[in-house]
């Protein structure tokens, strides 16, 4: 399985850099992977998904809300 390099950072925009190394028989689902924005600094904690599901994972879907309930916060 492939992972980017790099990612679109949500807050900011600014690409975030993978940060960890893959493991020596490679990624699976269910791996953690971080990333560090190049602007704003933030980290990105990122749960490997599986690539044949069309379906969103449970983890996905509470990231999703937790961003939710944050922009909520912010208005």
């Amino acid at each position: 399985m492939n992972l980017p390099d790099t990612i679109v950072c949500v807050d900011c925009g600014q690409p975030a850099r993978l940060m960890t190394a893959e493991p020596e028989f490679g990624w699976e689902c269910g791996d953690i992977v971080a990333y560090r924005c190049t602007g704003c600094h933030d980290r990105w904690d990122v749960v490997i998904g599986d690539e044949d599901s069309d379906l969103p994972s449970e983890t996905s879907l509470m990231v999703r809300q937790w961003f939710l309930d944050r922009e909520d916060q912010k208005g």
